[in-house]
């Protein structure tokens, strides 16, 4: 009979590591999405900020054309709205070469004064400021050039025909009645070319240069000893590469980006955010009396798997990770036993002490418990939270 108890409770047990391995691995993806969904709004916000200045130029030049053209016949009409889409279009590629560039706040104050960044103010104060913006067309301008250019219907004639047997040469040149590859791929590449988006990150590349060469500066020059320190540096630049239109895209096109350094620090300040939060989740545990035994026994046992997974990937990340950091000058002393390690094996002592305690008050006050499982139970958690506790201190006699 106690083998088969313990039989189905290594099954539970199995199943409820599986269920919390899973259940940590959808919030990271969770998190993965919020930063993507971060991502996307901010672009969405800049395409929309884009077309809304886009929008009362195409209103303008609609309004000059109706009221400076003279009457003309229907296949006039139509050769003029045509020529107002493919201006509403150039005003769209313009809107999005002339983007002001952007002047980044000042980083974040190191506690200890470690990172020497002390031109980072002068950058600052020597960046130009951002262009004025075009003075406004003036409605006689507008009615003057449009009846300036006037249309010559053989002109229009002679290139229809010109690009109809073109059209028939490049099906002739392709096998089986398909254009040529040289013609897709040119296809392709112009579609590229006047893509939005695409333009928009030329764009960047263009007019944030001098931006990113700051950044680029800010992160060869920080060397923190503190690892608070860079769990802000870490923050201010993301609110700063947030700016760009797409930050991979862009950093690309700049081959003195250091993309492993700013990995490895926003790598070492998510490690230690998320170790940090254990902490303060077990520290501030509490025993809800009202709850079932059962059901706050597995709440105890599930903080304390957590526990345990932080502190076993801490470990055994430990020699790769921590030689990476030491190379790019981000502090890696947190991750050591003497360090948040330590800390959070004195939550699991805390959580130890609730667990005995909730056992005990079951097996008291409880007439319809079963005292022996409780018991077994509660032994089975001490022992596991009493070899962790070894582990530390053997560490700290070494």
């Amino acid at each position: 009979m106690l083998e088969e108890e313990d039989t189905c409770n290594t099954l539970l047990s199995q199943k409820l590591e599986a269920s919390l391995r899973r259940i940590s691995f959808l919030e990271i993806e969770n998190e993965q999405l919020k930063r993507e969904v971060h991502r996307l709004s901010t672009q969405n916000a800049l395409l929309r900020g884009q077309d809304s200045d886009r929008r009362p130029t195409f209103l303008l030049k609609k309004t000059q054309s109706l009221a400076c053209n003279v009457a003309s016949s229907p296949e006039k009409q139509m050769d003029q709205n045509n020529n107002t889409d493919e201006n509403s279009f150039v005003g769209d590629n313009s809107t999005a070469r002339t983007r002001s560039p952007r002047v980044p706040k000042p980083p974040p104050t190191p506690s200890s004064f470690s990172s020497s960044s002390s031109h980072s103010s002068n950058v600052i104060k020597g960046m130009k400021p951002p262009p004025p913006p075009p003075p406004p067309v003036s409605w006689r301008s507008g009615c003057v050039a449009i009846k300036a250019v006037r249309r010559v219907p053989e002109v229009l004639e002679l290139y229809r025909s010109l690009t109809k047997k073109e059209g028939r040469s490049d099906m002739k040149a392709g096998s089986l009645g398909t254009p040529s590859p040289t013609n897709s791929r040119e296809m392709i590449g112009e579609i590229e070319n006047r893509s939005a988006y695409v333009l928009a990150i030329k764009s960047d590349v263009e007019t944030q240069a001098e931006f990113i060469n700051f950044l680029t500066r800010e992160v060869e020059n920080a060397a923190y000893k503190d690892i608070a320190d860079v769990e802000a540096f870490v923050k201010w630049l993301d609110e700063e590469l947030s700016y760009l239109v797409d930050e991979r895209a862009v950093l690309k096109h700049f081959p003195r980006w250091p993309e492993q350094k700013a990995d490895a620090m926003r790598e070492a300040a998510v490690g230690y955010r998320e170790l940090k939060n254990l902490e303060t989740e077990a520290l501030a545990f509490h025993d809800d009396r009202r709850q079932p035994t059962a059901v706050a026994l597995k709440r105890i046992q599930a903080l304390q798997d957590k526990l345990e997974r932080g502190v076993q990937s801490t470990e055994r990340a430990r020699e790769s990770t921590g030689k990476r950091f030491r190379d790019f000058k981000v502090p890696w002393q947190w991750m050591l036993d003497s360090g948040i390690i330590a800390q959070l094996k004195s939550g699991s002592m805390k959580l130890a002490k609730e667990y005995m305690n909730r056992v005990v008050t079951s097996v008291k006050f409880d007439a319809f418990s079963d005292e022996e499982e409780l018991m077994e139970q509660g032994v089975r958690f001490a022992y596991r939270v009493h070899q962790a506790f070894q582990e530390m201190k053997k560490l700290a006699c070494d």
